[in-house]
């Protein structure tokens, strides 16, 4: 069995499994890349093996730190009747890769391994966590939690905002002041495989039945036109039936999708 490490590849196997030579498959070439895309769209944006979990890290220019600064660099006015009125908005944003799908969390910017004389969790290690004999090891695990917590409650976490279809990240938070030009800002993102770098994508069993199931589709979208017209031989078309099984194998196979591979809406979103 021939496996798919290509476009072209995967193109053959979904055009043989419909019977490709043995009977001619009536879909233009260009109809099945616009399938071809779509699928792999579909399984980009669904399927947890289309995806993965990285980390990127940006490096703030001084260009970067002058932009994201400025005080409303972006207004819109807007008139209705004798009305108008302009609205602001702040130009906070980078622009990450275009295979970015969702962020999920940023590291914050303290440096909590870096401890001084007065800092608490330096008190604690030094004054009851000397060696692990003098204290109880869930304690000092119980007052970290606590000191995290009231972190968490005092300073927050820096409010995050994006959108795949802009490649903006926003970042709700004081450029001026919370970071410092040549310091690293550490994002955790889900990516896209590409197809083309990950050959191995092609031969993913959901996706070539998906494949299949929308070549099918479109094939029998094709041949409705002619639905009933006798041809050479007393053969008939019915491009209707061919039609109403590829998009009962479709919706089957979306559902599948959905309930099986997908992952947790809640692990996707920061």
């Amino acid at each position: 069995m021939a496996t798919p490490s290509s476009r072209a590849n995967l193109k053959e196997y979904a055009l043989r499994a419909l019977g490709k030579p043995v009977i001619e498959i009536n879909v233009d070439d260009d109809q099945l890349e616009d399938r071809l895309d779509e699928a792999l769209q579909y399984y980009a944006q669904y399927h947890y093996d289309g995806i993965r979990r990285t980390y990127l890290k940006y490096k703030l220019t001084e260009a970067d730190k002058t932009r994201l600064s400025a005080i409303n660099p972006e207004s819109e006015s807007v008139t209705s009747g004798s009305t108008t009125t302009t609205w602001n908005e702040d130009n906070n944003y980078l622009v990450v890769p275009e295979s970015v799908v969702s962020v999920i969390n940023m590291f914050p910017f303290s440096d909590k391994g870096n401890l001084n004389l007065f800092d608490v969790r330096y008190q604690l290690r030094l004054n009851d966590l000397y060696d692990f004999s003098s204290t109880s090891v869930i304690n000092y695990d119980i007052v970290l939690r606590q000191l995290d917590f009231l972190d968490h409650i005092l300073v927050g976490e820096k409010p995050l905002r994006f959108n795949q279809h802009d490649n903006r990240l926003y970042i709700d938070m004081d450029w001026g002041n919370d970071l410092q030009v040549d310091e690293y800002l550490v994002i955790e993102c889900y990516r896209k495989l590409d197809p083309a770098t990950y050959t191995d994508v092609f031969n993913d069993i959901f996706l070539k039945r998906y494949v299949t199931a929308l070549f099918k589709k479109q094939w029998g979208a094709n041949l409705s036109k002619f639905n009933g017209v006798a041809m050479l031989g007393g053969v008939t078309l019915n491009g209707q039936q061919i039609y109403t099984e590829a998009l009962a194998d479709v919706d089957k196979l979306e559902q599948e999708l959905r309930t099986t591979y997908e992952l947790n809406p809640a692990i996707m979103i920061g």
